[in-house]
């Protein structure tokens, strides 16, 4: 625990028993609670009841102090697992927003953007972009260029992270990165994807053999050189076959526009 977080906890539980204290020892709060449990007396009060008061208002403070605690330790807990966090995912396992903006002010976590949180002092890898775009957009598929990037079959080098979504599904307006969403259905949007864990995120890419098929299917946005690349190096490396590269070219409609390519590559 950094010098920083000590001062601030120091700080909080010194103010806290300032309340306290400034509450059970104030006069007028004293003669209101003698007249409620006595009637009309004297400011004065037995010690007996002066004790239970104490004890009461000792145990709320106690209780609301591990409450806050475990607040935070159940939010660390969290992010420590999950990596990139969703405000609702937070509110899914009953840790309230004040927290997380405690923890935001402390330095502990940072926002990437509105609704999401991750640890400041994360180890991020270089993949870290695709992790929260995942989290940014949770119907969208990681495709295309930054897929091709993703499994090595591209010298490109997108500066947008590339995604397939539904044609109707809502797109985040601020995304921690950019995005280039491309709307599919059907096969062509739930074939071919296999999950990859990404700094604690499950993140949705497609196969490479889908990703060639998906290539050529919008080569007019990546280009047909980007398309012709990835198919050499597909085979070339063995991440894909050619049935299986054929077998998404037909579910894309591309069969006849790849059937060339794939008779002519040795």
């Amino acid at each position: 625990m950094g010098s920083g977080r000590k001062a601030f906890y120091a700080f909080d539980f010194v103010v806290s028993l300032w309340v306290l204290f400034r509450r059970l020892f104030t006069a007028n709060h004293l003669k209101r609670s003698s007249r409620r449990t006595f009637g009309r007396m004297p400011g004065w009060f037995p010690k007996r009841y002066k004790i239970k008061v104490l004890a009461r208002e000792y145990l709320e403070f106690v209780t609301w102090g591990m409450t806050v605690h475990s607040h935070k330790d159940r939010a660390l807990a969290i992010a420590h697992e999950q990596g990139v966090v969703r405000a609702r995912e937070f509110d899914a396992e009953d840790v309230p927003r004040v927290t997380l903006r405690r923890l935001v002010n402390e330095g502990i976590l940072t926002q990437p953007s509105r609704g999401l949180y991750q640890l400041a002092d994360a180890d991020l890898s270089e993949a870290h972009s695709l992790a929260e775009a995942a989290k940014a957009a949770p119907s969208g598929v990681i495709a295309l260029l930054s897929a091709l990037q993703f499994h090595e079959l591209t010298t490109q080098t997108p500066h947008a992270v590339w995604m397939l979504m539904p044609s109707k599904a809502w797109a985040p307006t601020r995304p921690p990165v950019r995005l280039r969403i491309i709307r599919a259905s059907g096969q062509a949007l739930t074939g071919g994807i296999k999950h990859h864990r990404i700094d604690g995120v499950s993140v949705p890419i497609t196969t490479p053999a889908k990703t060639v098929a998906d290539c050529f299917k919008h080569r007019s946005k990546i280009g047909l050189d980007v398309a012709l690349e990835a198919l050499r190096d597909a085979l070339r490396r063995k991440r894909a076959t050619t049935d299986e590269i054929w077998r998404f070219a037909v579910a894309n409609r591309v069969g006849s526009v790849m059937r060339p390519y794939l008779e002519n590559i040795p």
